[in-house]
């Protein structure tokens, strides 16, 4: 693979003043996976998901760690306060867990996507 060769991978930009923290939710052999929590530093970016994504659909939450705005979509599944990776998204708070929407992004099965996350309302997003 040459030098300049697009790397494959899911990431996330953060075009905001402030720090984020992001976490994604995706479809694995194992069941529904989150995990979390990726701190993105104000103009930058991180990488969440490295090599050829395996997945069409991929979920994202993000907070605004010093305004606690947030980034959301319609569809719930489990963090945790801490890092964590949760396997599942039913009975979140039954399992010691709290909910969030999520946000779909169809990725069209592409190999790389990028996610970038601003302070107007709702989350852009464009792909490499």
């Amino acid at each position: 693979m040459g030098a300049d060769a697009a790397r494959a991978e899911f990431r996330v930009c953060n075009g905001t003043q402030n720090l984020v923290g992001v976490a994604i939710g995706y479809r694995a052999a194992e069941g529904w996976i989150t995990e979390g929590w990726w701190q993105v530093p104000a103009t930058t970016c991180a990488t969440l998901i490295e090599g050829e994504l395996q997945s069409r659909y991929y979920y994202l939450y993000a907070e605004d760690a010093a305004r606690g705005g947030r980034w959301t979509g319609d569809i719930n599944m489990c963090v945790a306060e801490n890092e964590f990776k949760i396997v599942g998204v039913e009975d979140c708070f039954a399992r010691g867990y709290q909910q969030m929407g999520f946000k779909e992004y169809d990725t069209g099965r592409q190999g790389s996507w990028m996610v970038q996350l601003s302070d107007t309302p709702g989350m852009q997003e464009s792909q490499n």
